[in-house]
C-alpha cells in the first residue's frame, strides 16, 4: 500500500504573513491544526511539519498540538542539531526527518550530506530511536548517501525529488527516473522504508510511481495546498490519495 503525507508547512506560512508573532487569545488563520485534521479527514495517512530553526512558517505550538490531536502519524522535519533533538525528544512525533536547513532558502534545497558526516548523525539516530521515534533521512537518489543512511540507524530515507519535479525535457525526467529507481531500489535492499518527496505534484506523480519501485510514502505539501485554494483542502487531498491509489504501481509499494 502507498501512502501519503501531508506537508502543511504552507498553511503556517500564509498565517504567519498576517499574524507573525501572534499573541495568546487571538485566532490566526488559517488554523494550522483544523488543517491538518481536515486532511486526515480526507484521507492523509500521516502530517508532516518542518520546524525550522528560524520559525518562518511552522511553531513549537503547532508541533504541541498536532503531537496530542492527531490519530494519524505525525512526521517532523528538523535539522540534525542537538536543539532540535531535544525538541523532538520533548514532543515524540512518531517519526523525524532529518533534513539539511539553510536560513537563506525558500525550502529544503538540496538532500542532507549523510556520508561526511555519519558519526555525528547517527549519535542523533541513536538518540531518537532510544524514544522510539522511527528516523529517516532526506536524502538525494546518491549511492553514497544511501549507503551512510543505512550505516546510522535510520529505518527510512527520503528520496529528494527536486531534480525530477524541475527537469524540462524529457530525456532529463528519464535521467532523474532511472537514478531514483536505482536509488529505491539500494535502500529497499538493505531493509529501508523508501519515502520520497519535494516538488511532486498532480501532473508528475503518475509518471514518478510508474517508475520508481518499493515506495511507501509520499510527502506531498505545496501542490496540494495550491489546490485547494481552488477545490478546498478534503478534495485537493482526496484528488491526490485517489491518484497514488489508481497507479499501476502501487502493488510493489511495501
Amino acid at each position: 500500500m502507498l501512502y501519503l503525507g501531508l506537508n502543511i508547512d504552507h498553511a503556517a506560512t500564509l498565517r504567519e504573513a498576517r499574524y507573525r508573532n501572534w499573541k495568546k487569545g487571538l485566532s490566526p488563520e488559517p488554523n494550522v491544526v483544523d488543517a491538518a485534521r481536515m486532511a486526515q479527514k480526507a484521507g492523509a495517512d500521516a502530517i508532516t511539519v518542518h520546524l525550522r530553526e528560524d520559525r518562518r512558517h511552522i511553531q513549537e505550538a503547532d508541533v504541541r498540538v498536532l503531537s496530542r490531536i492527531l490519530s494519524i502519524p505525525l512526521n517532523l522535519e528538523m535539522a540534525a542539531t542537538a536543539a532540535m533533538v531535544r525538541k523532538a525528544l520533548f514532543y515524540r512525533p512518531e517519526e523525524v526527518c532529518l533534513v539539511p536547513e539553510n536560513r537563506q532558502e525558500v525550502t529544503t534545497e538540496g538532500g542532507l550530506k549523510v556520508a561526511g558526516d555519519w558519526r555525528r548523525i547517527k549519535a542523533i539516530v541513536k538518540k531518537l530511536n532510544g524514544a522510539k521515534i522511527k528516523v529517516s533521512a532526506f536524502v538525494d537518489a546518491d549511492p553514497a548517501q544511501i549507503e551512510a543512511s543505512h550505516r546510522i540507524g535510520a529505518q527510512c530515507v527520503e528520496l529528494h525529488t527536486g531534480g525530477y519535479a524541475n527537469t524540462a525535457t524529457q530525456r532529463a525526467r528519464r535521467k532523474e527516473l532511472d537514478r531514483h529507481c536505482r536509488a529505491a531500489m539500494q535502500a529497499h535492499g538493505l531493509g529501508l522504508q523508501v519515502n520520497a518527496g519535494h516538488g511532486l505534484h498532480y501532473s508528475n506523480v503518475r509518471e514518478y510511481l510508474a517508475a520508481v519501485p518499493h515506495l511507501h510514502t509520499l510527502n506531498i505539501g505545496h501542490a496540494i495546498l495550491s489546490r485547494a485554494i481552488f477545490v478546498g483542502l478534503g478534495a485537493a487531498v482526496a484528488e491526490m490519495v485517489a491518484l497514488m491509489q489508481t497507479q499501476g504501481n502501487v502493488p510493489n509499494a511495501d
